[in-house]
């Protein structure tokens, strides 16, 4: 795929963002413009479109960087500095140009059917902007980068290797119990070492982000940021109705599957460190070598579906914008950073050779296609796709992109084990979902509990919806802060209800693609292609499917999914 970084037409082509100082001019020639008809508008809009893309691209190359190498102090500096020095300065210049375009639209109406979805996101921002917010949101940004770093460092050290914890997890699949216990309380005895200090951190965060919604004249965070998620398309009581979708619909479906598990391994009582093994006593699937292996293999899956998704991940290649292995100092997690300007995002993960790794390419790569899709949208703004949307490109592509899985030279048991994992973790993913989203509920609409109360919380939701199949006795400890693994709570609160919902959308797409893959694909592409030029639910309209998380809908989806299984397993 032939990519370039386009033609600047306001920003110098040689532009590069150092200092505010020298950024300063473009935000001022924006405010000063005269707007005195729709075409000047939408060429004012252009304009503020293209700066965005170029300090965009420049906050995400600062922060891959940093989270590539935790241990690097200058690039640490470098995020940093951005987040201190220049992001501050340009948020009151976003308000005063967000109240620019809204008068300007009084005068000069803008195409409602292309406009509709951006300016009611530009109305929504001018409502929440609070300028005593600003040093608060440094502040913020300051605390949530220190939750990495944590991370980074967390090693243990057995058979005479240091494994960073992505590492040393795929020991929780070997067949000996002994080893996969061993294991496990090492991961989890490394993670307890900094108990403390993440339940201090995140006392600081907790505080601050109830400072910013009082502020900004709301009773709790959970709905401030509602408004600044511009969650236009649902409410706090959908997401109670999706947690108890779940919980009818999917919790005994998972304890089920908990139970077969306890009797194919022939034990008296299921552990926390049995979930992983195989039930047949066979080896882990180990379906590349290292990152280069993991990355040709990946672009071969996508070949086999869709010669433009494999262009995508080949692009990527050239550019050198994929970071895969894990390695001690590597912020945890994975990720898709869009790159405004150029177009082709940056993939970050942390693979240590399993079936999951395989599972977070595909997904990352859903992220990326999404990107390409998206990359020559006329607005920034156009490309900035909601979460909800996000999330429905890359839970699609793991389950569309099965039907490449052979790329990874899997042999046909293999490959059914493949299958299953896959089946099995798009229905688990939304316990886990509703355990997350709910915990967030009551941590915000509880702003001024202590650590303990949070704890209580935390193990009362995590008994919910969680398999009441695993004995976690002598084991409590490590549950009652297993949420500070999830590094969404800590870095980027609320996002996380998404992936249920895209989940749910992501097995109605499958569905619709196994029944006829040309129309299946036509339609995921035809949604991407959206950005976030239309709501979310026209959006999954587009695609085929629904947006919609009730009783019945989510049953249905779940009985799917166990047949397919059922077909897999007999």
């Amino acid at each position: 795929m032939e990519i370039s970084r386009p033609k600047r037409f306001f920003v110098a082509q040689d532009f590069v963002v150092t200092t505010w100082e020298k950024l300063k001019p473009f935000y001022d020639i924006l405010t000063q413009d005269d707007i005195a008809s729709v075409a000047n508008l939408e060429q004012w809009l252009r304009k503020r479109s293209e700066l965005e893309s170029v300090v965009s691209e420049d906050l995400a190359w600062r922060y891959i960087r940093m989270t590539c190498d935790t241990s690097n102090k200058e690039v640490e500096e470098a995020y940093l500095f951005f987040v201190q020095e220049i992001e501050p300065h340009i948020s009151p210049y976003n308000d005063v140009l967000n109240k620019k375009l809204v008068d300007a639209n009084l005068k000069w109406p803008l195409p409602t059917e292309k406009y509709f979805v951006y300016l009611r996101a530009v109305k929504k921002e001018i409502e929440i902007f609070r300028e005593e917010n600003i040093p608060l949101f440094t502040e913020l940004s300051t605390l949530s980068q220190q939750y990495a770093a944590i991370n980074a460092k967390m090693t243990i050290h057995y058979d005479g290797k240091e494994l960073t914890l992505q590492q040393a997890a795929n020991y929780l699949k070997n067949p000996d119990q002994r080893i996969r216990e061993t294991l496990y309380y090492l991961i989890a005895n490394r993670r307890l070492e900094e108990e403390t200090v993440l339940n201090d951190l995140f006392d600081k965060l907790v505080a601050l982000r109830h400072k910013v919604a009082t502020n900004a004249g709301f009773e709790n965070f959970r709905d401030f940021m509602f408004a600044a998620l511009g969650r236009f398309d649902y409410t706090s009581s959908d997401c109670e109705k999706f947690h108890e979708s779940v919980r009818e619909q999917v919790v005994p479906f998972m304890n089920a599957r908990a139970r077969k598990r306890k009797a194919e391994l022939k034990l008296p009582v299921l552990k926390p460190w049995d979930m992983d093994v195989d039930t047949e006593g066979k080896p882990t699937l180990k379906p590349f070598t290292d990152g280069y292996d993991l990355t040709d293999k990946g672009i071969a899956c996508f070949a086999n579906i869709d010669p433009y998704f494999a262009d995508c991940l080949m692009t990527m290649k050239q550019l050198k914008h994929l970071d895969l292995d894990s390695r001690v100092g590597k912020a945890p997690g994975g990720y898709n950073y869009p790159l405004a300007e150029i177009g082709a995002p940056f993939i970050f993960m942390n693979a240590a050779g399993n079936i999951r790794d395989l599972q977070t390419l595909v997904h990352e790569g859903g992220h990326a296609v999404h990107s390409f899709l998206t990359k020559d949208m006329e607005l920034n703004a156009f490309k900035n796709t909601p979460s909800e949307v996000a999330e429905l490109a890359s839970m699609s592509m793991e389950l569309i992109s099965m039907d490449g899985w052979d790329a990874f030279d899997f042999n046909a048991d293999e490959l059914r084990r493949a299958f299953i994992d896959q089946l099995e973790n798009s229905l688990e993913t939304l316990p886990w979902v509703a355990t997350v989203d709910k915990f967030q509920h009551w941590i915000y609409t509880h702003p001024l509990h202590t650590a303990e109360e949070r704890t209580q919380a935390w193990v009362k939701i995590f008994d919910e919806f969680n398999m009441q199949e695993v004995d976690y006795a002598g084991q409590e400890k490590y549950k009652a802060s297993a949420w500070h693994k999830q590094l969404h709570i800590f870095e980027v609160p609320f996002y996380y209800i998404e992936y249920g919902f895209a989940q749910l959308g992501a097995i109605a797409m499958w569905k619709n693609y196994k029944a006829d893959k040309v129309k299946g694909l036509e339609n995921y592409k035809a949604a991407l292609k959206l950005g976030y030029s239309k709501p979310i639910g026209e959006i999954y309209k587009t695609g085929g499917i629904q947006f919609n998380f009730s009783n019945e809908y989510v049953q249905e989806l779940k009985e799917f999914v166990e047949l397919e299984l059922t077909k897999l397993e007999n």
